[in-house]
């Protein structure tokens, strides 16, 4: 166990090595800056006294850090409350896979960059626009995966529910539902991941606060210094809420646990 803690450490060891080295050489500032600015810059981000000095950015990370968080919650748990149950039906029905899977195919290659004028036209520079588009980043890969775990439920499990007289709605929220939870759960935590790339996206354009709106705003003005801490701040958060939706995963899966042992 230790000797693989260690092997984990290497090589962001190393890359941080050849970055602090190629960022230290003149006239790289402007474009690389080297991880020790860039973490004094997100130190005085985190730390520092808003509103104090020429540095706008002064203390304002954990405003910035829960305007996109809160987005990014309403949006993903928006998607899965619709793709969950959809998903489901989609590979547990043929009719309902005839109607709509086709539509969800057709949109699902769509990048979500794409729908920007469509959210901007239809909410404006507000926060539901950029939730619109979390909704979809997270919609997409949640219904294809809850359709396949649905699809993939073993038959023998659901001739035996049907031979105990089990109604439809019983067979769902008991068989189809559980069998296809791993599935769901992988659907999850990719549609997570999108739903940060497309919060940034988002307030880059659609509304005025936000790691996103940050990120662009400190490119404009040339900080690159705290470009770069938002970036770690971005890909920070994507671990953290990954890292819960594998922790509710363990929890809820307990007997998949039990299996593998």
């Amino acid at each position: 166990m230790k000797q693989r803690n260690i092997l984990s450490i290497v090589v962001p060891i190393v890359l941080l090595a050849i970055w602090q080295i190629v960022g230290s050489r003149p006239g790289m500032q402007a474009m690389l800056p080297s991880p020790s600015l860039v973490l004094s810059a997100w130190y005085e981000w985190i730390f520092g006294q808003a509103g104090m000095g020429l540095d706008v950015y002064k203390g304002t990370w954990l405003a910035n850090v829960q305007y996109s968080a809160s987005r990014v919650a309403v949006g993903f748990v928006m998607a899965m409350v619709v793709a969950i149950p959809l998903g489901l039906m989609i590979g547990w029905s043929r009719i309902t896979a005839v109607m709509l899977d086709p539509m969800v195919q057709m949109f699902r290659p769509i990048p979500i960059t794409a729908w920007l004028p469509f959210s901007i036209a239809a909410f404006g520079i507000t926060n539901m626009g950029s939730i619109s588009l979390i909704f979809l980043g997270g919609f997409f890969a949640i219904v294809v995966n809850a359709t396949q775990g649905a699809r993939d439920v073993d038959k023998n499990l659901v001739r035996a529910a049907l031979m105990m007289g089990a109604s439809p709605w019983t067979l769902l929220l008991r068989v189809i539902l559980p069998a296809a939870l791993p599935n769901i759960f992988t659907g999850m935590r990719l549609g997570l991941g999108i739903a940060w790339t497309a919060v940034v996206a988002a307030e880059m354009v659609a509304v005025k606060s936000g790691l996103g709106y940050v990120l662009w705003d400190a490119y404009y003005v040339g900080r690159m210094d705290i470009v770069f801490a938002d970036m770690a701040s971005i890909g920070m958060m994507g671990f953290l809420s990954d890292r819960l939706i594998i922790w509710i995963e363990r929890r809820v899966l307990t007997w998949r646990l039990l299996q593998n042992h």
